[in-house]
C-alpha cells in the first residue's frame, strides 16, 4: 500500500502526523507529505485512520 498527500489540499493541520508519524511527516513546507515508499502492514490501519481523518481528503491511499 501507498500514501499520497494532495499539497494542494493540505491544510497542515497535522492529524495524519499525529496518527500515523511512521508514515507521515512535515516537509519543508509545513505541510505533510510521506516518508515511505510502501507502507509496511502493521502500519495499514494506522495510515487508513490517517487518511479517514483528513479533513480536506488530501490523503489518497492505493
Amino acid at each position: 500500500m501507498k500514501a499520497v498527500v494532495d499539497q494542494d489540499l493540505c491544510i497542515s493541520c497535522g492529524a495524519c502526523i499525529d496518527v500515523c508519524p511512521e508514515v507521515f511527516d512535515w516537509n519543508d513546507d509545513d505541510k505533510a507529505h510521506t516518508i515511505t515508499d510502501e507502507i509496511s502492514d502493521g502500519q495499514e490501519e494506522q495510515a487508513k485512520e490517517a487518511a479517514e481523518g483528513c479533513p480536506t481528503e488530501a490523503i489518497k491511499l492505493n
